[in-house]
């Protein structure tokens, strides 16, 4: 199957053919038909898939008999709306649709939060056929009255489990109350929560669902390895594997926006070029961070999950899971910013003993059993040491200081180091991710946990083989 077999325009072909794509990825295959037809669609598929391409193509077919090179707005009325989660993902949508709209006079545009409210406005005045915009913004402009949704013809939820994660849903069914004219519903969602399969229900027609994977799937072209380390060793090991593996080009993932500007600064100086990206940076600064990773200025972006969903970076090679996610789900979406269009990506995740409970998460969501594979050196255990001094010496400024959060975890990664002289020995908690059993001098290295440090089931699958103890001393 080509492009050219599906029906679409011919301005619309051209422009995909200029970017060099012949043939259609399958859930571009199943989609555009199906949206050519008119008909509403629940689409499963995971990112790196072409999905927006498998919305945007069909829509500018759609609207092809709208183009017009009139100078006059009420000549480029509203016609399509593509709502998503994050400024990031808005702005790759809005790039997408100049890209496939070049030979089309159809003007678009894109609007978020984040930026001046009033840079928006000329445009939207000088009328638009296809906006792409974040839920919030766009109703600031409905109250404004800067724009007008009462010709829209075709809804785009793009994300949509996403834009649940950040409670978006009661601002889109406000939106969608006021669209008094669609006639067609494209909804696109990784996952299906019941409260996604309630907005279905609400507001879809009869939907024709494609999906291209199982639901929860990862991307076959992901190579998924596990290293096991403890929490105060996981910065040093980070940056043994950019080093030893030569990573030009890697995204790291933590759990916390403070989490991530921590990390950002003791790569720096261990002499990466880094920055962070999470949601308390302005929106110039987190773009001129994507565009400098983009052109390979710098190597590594340290990024939280809603930062870092809708960054389209092209073959991106790696992608670090610092800390694994509390939500399995994120898992899948972290680890598809690599792998994307058939090529071949590498997914990292550095999983600390305490990590059990996400670790068997995952496990469970994706039906996939992993193994852990240790980093000579650094597997726990074998560095009791704790951190160096140098490193509490450059604390951030008074101002800048951690939340007490943060503080709560350091103290529980002392919990973890070696036990001081007179002190009793201490256990770690978890085991069964590859957690060494300290023991003291009277004390057998078999000798049985008890308690809550009891091992669980799957601490054979994980545990490093036993050296059997040498008796012929006793």
């Amino acid at each position: 199957m080509t492009f050219a077999t599906l029906g679409l325009a011919p301005a619309v072909l051209k422009a995909v053919e200029e970017q060099g794509y012949e043939s259609p990825t399958p859930i571009q295959a199943q989609a555009i038909p199906v949206v050519l037809e008119g008909k509403d669609v629940l689409g499963a598929a995971q990112t790196g898939t072409g999905k927006t391409a498998a919305f945007t193509l069909p829509i500018l077919t759609r609207l092809a008999p709208h183009a017009n090179t009139s100078v006059s707005p009420a000549r480029h009325q509203l016609r399509a709306l593509i709502l998503t989660p994050t400024r990031e993902l808005a702005d790759q949508v809005a790039e997408s649709v100049k890209t496939y709209s070049k030979h089309q006079a159809l003007r678009s545009h894109v609007v978020y939060g984040g930026v001046d409210i009033n840079g928006q406005i000329p445009a939207l005045r000088g009328g638009v056929e296809i906006l792409v915009a974040t839920p919030g913004r766009l109703l600031d402009h409905v109250q404004q009255k800067t724009v007008n949704l009462s010709q829209v013809e075709i809804l785009v939820l793009d994300e949509a489990d996403r834009m649940l994660d950040m409670g978006f849903i009661p601002d889109i069914r406000r939106i969608m109350d006021l669209l008094v004219n669609r006639k067609q519903t494209l909804l696109f969602s990784a996952t299906f929560s019941p409260e996604i399969k309630k907005l279905v229900a609400d507001f879809l027609h009869e939907p024709v669902t494609v999906e291209v994977a199982r639901q929860n799937a990862t991307n076959d072209n992901v190579e998924q390895i596990l290293h096991p380390c403890e929490t105060h060793r996981k910065k040093a090991l980070l940056a043994h594997l950019i080093r030893t593996q030569d990573m030009q080009q890697v995204i790291v993932f933590t759990r916390t926006k403070q989490g991530a500007d921590q990390l950002a600064r003791d790569l720096k100086r261990e002499g990466f070029a880094v920055e962070a990206v999470h949601g308390d940076r302005d929106q110039k600064a987190r773009m001129e961070a994507l565009a400098a990773f983009k052109e390979n200025r710098i190597k590594v972006m340290v990024a939280t999950d809603v930062a870092a969903r809708g960054l389209d970076i092209t073959e991106l090679p790696y992608v670090v899971n610092f800390e694994l996610p509390g939500n399995p789900e994120d898992y899948v979406h972290r680890i598809g910013r690599t792998g994307r269009a058939g090529a071949k990506g590498i997914a990292i995740s550095l999983v600390d003993p305490g990590e059990e409970k996400a670790f068997l998460g995952i496990q469970k969501l994706i039906k996939k059993n992993f193994q852990l594979t240790p980093v000579p050196g650094f597997s726990p255990g074998t560095h009791v040491e704790p951190p160096a001094r140098a490193e509490r010496s450059e604390r951030p400024e008074r101002a800048d200081r951690v939340e007490r959060g943060d503080r709560h975890d350091r103290n529980a990664d002392r919990e973890r180091r070696a036990p001081k002289p007179g002190m009793a020995p201490v256990r770690n908690q978890t085991p069964a991710l590859g957690g060494s059993v300290r023991t003291g001098p009277a004390e057998m290295p078999d000798a049985p946990l008890v308690g809550r440090n009891r091992p669980k089931q799957i601490a054979a699958l994980f545990l490093p083989p036993r050296t059997p103890v040498n008796q012929s001393g006793s």
